[in-house]
């Protein structure tokens, strides 16, 4: 579990994971360099959900390479779903399409990726914390002071 506290006293008790890959953790079907480090990393705090279609192929080497099966999903209604049945509130998505949009607004933390495919403006609104990679966005997870900072009123 991932718990922290702003100082306004409002509590985060993380259990669950849910990313995208294509254009969040990977480029083109292959994962960005550091992904899988930081994944091990927070594998110790957190369960890893891959949500994917699969869009540009390389599912089953993004798997092995991160230990974790993916999940066939094609559209943000699956997601937002997905979201939902692990019980939002301790559950953190990342994302960078328009398709995740449903779930970063339902998830207690959304957080977005502006990488190299860019974000969708539903993805980038909906998310509580934009993020200017997918190394950026992971390593505020290992380092929750910084999402502290970042989320204070």
């Amino acid at each position: 579990m991932l718990s922290f506290t702003l100082p306004d006293g409002d509590e985060y008790h993380l259990q669950h994971l849910c990313l995208d890959l294509n254009g969040t953790i990977a480029l083109d079907g292959r994962l960005v360099e550091g992904a899988a480090e930081r994944l091990a990393a927070i594998r110790d705090h957190l369960e890893i959900h891959l949500l994917t279609a699969g869009t540009h192929g390389g599912v089953p080497e993004v798997e092995r390479a991160l230990g974790v099966q993916a999940t066939s999903i094609h559209g943000g209604e699956e997601k937002e779903a997905f979201v939902a049945s692990l019980g939002p509130q301790g559950v953190v998505a990342i994302g960078n399409g328009r398709n995740d949009a449903a779930m970063l607004a339902l998830a207690r933390l959304g957080i977005c990726v502006v990488g190299p495919e860019g974000a969708a403006r539903e993805a980038v609104m909906a998310a509580d914390v934009v993020a200017p990679s997918p190394q950026a966005a992971l390593s505020l997870l290992l380092h929750p002071d910084r999402l502290r900072a970042t989320l204070r009123r």
